[in-house]
């Protein structure tokens, strides 16, 4: 279970900063102190989500097996 909440997070964590940071700029703000803060953000956000994600991953594989 760890194995894939780790493998969700290195490709949710990326996505999740990478789409705060784009909005941010979309917003002009370009200072690096907004950007540090939203890419610590997503780093954060990507938490939960990575084991949700990696729960329901769990879930299906363990269904086909059994």
């Amino acid at each position: 279970m760890f194995a894939l909440f780790l493998a969700a997070y290195l490709l949710v964590a990326p996505t999740v900063m990478g789409a705060i940071i784009i909005a941010l700029l979309t917003a002009d703000l370009f200072s690096a102190s907004y950007i540090g803060i939203a890419a610590v953000a997503g780093a954060v956000i990507s938490i939960p989500l990575s084991w949700v994600l990696s729960r329901r991953l769990e879930h299906i594989f363990d269904t086909r097996r059994g």
